[in-house]
């Protein structure tokens, strides 16, 4: 049984994950200390890739809907120019590991049936192609001289099977005879066989899309020690939790809005942004999955290796707030994020938003859910605390007091990393020997009832607190859109109201756009703090 730390915070399942639905109910052959080692890794590089890189499009869909013109010449033509010939798995795992990864999944075949390996199952695949080698074999071996873990992504869902078996190419709705299901599942069966018997121990598996069980009954028999991700445990996919699961979880977010290489039209996530995400991710109790297109010849494009060098700078720095954490007994103070030690003596403060933080500069926080003992220790991550640069005068030690607002921090920022004195990624405050100064309160945010005008969002305050009275509402805004929403930052409130006692509350939500999809959560004010329910959403009726 998994060790639930019941008394620090209540464990919930998003509901808005987006995950396949028929993941979510799968069972989970997963060997829990398994689950455990990749909670540890914590973070990883995804990797989109296919023939289609060639033309800079969304990898695999394309096809759904195509003419038989387009799809005669993706099948039989783009094999015969892919040659990525810079393909480096070596070079680029070493990247991934300067960033701060510390596992790789990659695209052995995605939905289209083009596959990366030397398979017997069909002439649709990478040894058919100018390139002829085993791609899949030089990742993985890539990989392993690297150091890091190696991870597949495999998808059953086949276009080229259905093309060749005169079914329509769709996502949904596929309505096959017995027989072609069949056949369907010990073609899945064949794949997934090659790619556990052929490539050695492999640590991680990514199913995307159906029939999942045959390819994880065939990869789990064959290695045991494999954890398979989504197929068995809750994998959001260009979003985060909003609430702490202290259970494996693990978001895959790209770092543009194309999983596959984009060379145009693209909106890179800056780095203080994915910063941002791996920060909230591992507060959560989540891994973060970044993924990255290799473009056509096989390297990672320009502007996001740029991004990896800035990531990796940060995680040179804050390495230890990150790898091998778990949840504080909450996920954040305002701006300021926690994670914490395995046995939670140790919490990590990391302050996000600081732009404006010149070197050289005090400033002062209040932590309420953390509090100070005898032995308590307080560090910048990074910082001797003895020293700010060619300023002798400077006092950059940091201190903390306890007092009856929280505990107080006073820290500088005194180390130089970039040289403009400036740099807006956060900073990390190590707060050592430490007690939780509280038993926090939970809420839960419920399915909202859409009104002919507006929505009733229902809540339940599940536990209020060392408080006599909290105050309960609502924050929520329109839904931006399933790559766009990750930008999201602000939040409108309802109106709150004073309550005592656990129990369900609703408010109404009046003059609101019509046919607009809304997300939101609960929220409870605490006197030292605010806590967030988990996100769901609800769409307004039309006019």
């Amino acid at each position: 049984m998994r060790k639930l730390f019941i008394l620090f915070f209540a464990i919930t399942i998003s509901s808005n994950a987006q995950i396949e639905s028929d993941a979510q109910a799968s069972y989970n052959r997963n060997k829990p200390e398994r689950e455990e080692w990749l909670r540890d890794l914590g973070f990883g590089m995804f990797i989109h890739w296919s023939l289609d890189s060639q033309l800079g499009v969304v990898i695999s869909h394309s096809l759904v809907g195509a003419s038989n013109d387009y799809t005669n010449r993706f099948i039989n033509d783009l094999p015969k120019t892919f040659d990525p010939i810079d393909f480096d798995p070596y070079k680029i795992a070493k990247q991934a590991k300067l960033a701060g990864m510390k596992y790789v999944v990659f695209t052995t075949k995605h939905h289209s049936g083009f596959c990366m390996w030397d398979t017997k199952t069909t002439d649709f695949n990478i040894t058919n192609t100018p390139y002829k080698k085993d791609l899949l074999k030089e990742y993985v071996e890539g990989v392993r001289k690297a150091g890091l873990a190696v991870g597949f992504y495999y998808s059953p869902e086949d276009f080229k099977f259905l093309i060749d078996n005169d079914v329509l190419v769709r996502r949904r709705g596929l309505n096959l005879s017995d027989d072609l299901k069949s056949k369907y599942n010990d073609f899945i069966r064949q794949q997934t066989h090659e790619l556990f018997s052929n490539y050695g121990k492999i640590d991680v598996l990514f199913i995307d899309g159906s029939p999942k069980e045959a390819c994880k009954d065939e990869a789990w028999n064959l290695q045991p020690d494999l954890v398979i991700t989504r197929g068995a445990v809750n994998t959001p996919e260009q979003k985060l939790l909003g609430v702490v699961d202290d259970n494996l979880w693990e978001s895959c977010i790209t770092m543009g809005t194309q999983w596959q290489y984009k060379p145009t039209n693209d909106n890179l996530k800056s780095t203080e942004k994915v910063i941002e995400m791996l920060v909230e991710t591992r507060a959560k109790g989540g891994n973060l999955l970044l993924n990255i297109g290799l473009d056509p010849f096989g390297e990672i494009p320009n502007p996001e290796s740029r991004n990896l060098t800035e990531l990796a700078a940060w995680e040179f720095v804050n390495r230890e707030a990150i790898q091998a954490t778990r949840p504080w007994i909450i996920p954040q103070e305002e701006n300021i994020w926690f994670t914490a030690s395995k046995d939670r003596k140790t919490v990590y403060a990391i302050i996000t938003g600081i732009n404006n933080w010149g070197r050289g500069k005090r400033k002062e926080f209040v932590l309420g859910s953390v509090k100070a003992t005898p032995n308590t220790k307080i560090s910048v991550l990074g910082q001797n605390d003895k020293v700010v640069e060619y300023n002798t005068k400077a006092d950059a030690k940091s201190r903390f007091k306890q007092s009856s607002k929280g505990l107080e921090i006073s820290v500088v920022r005194a180390q130089r990393i970039y040289n403009n004195a400036k740099w807006p990624n956060p900073i990390t405050v190590k707060i050592e020997n430490v007690i939780p100064s509280l038993d926090p309160p939970i809420i839960e945010t419920q399915k909202a009832e859409v009104l002919k005008k507006g929505i009733k969002l229902k809540g339940k305050l599940l536990k209020k607190g060392n408080t006599d009275k909290v105050k309960v509402g609502f924050q929520y805004r329109p839904y931006a859109g399933f790559v766009e929403n990750i930008y999201s930052k602000t939040w409108e409130k309802s109106k709150f109201i004073e309550i005592s006692n656990e129990k369900e509350f609703s408010i109404e939500l009046q003059n609101l756009k019509s046919g607009t999809k809304y997300e939101f959560r609960a929220v409870v004010v605490h006197p030292q703090m605010s806590i967030f329910g988990d996100v769901k959403n609800a769409t307004t009726t039309s006019k």
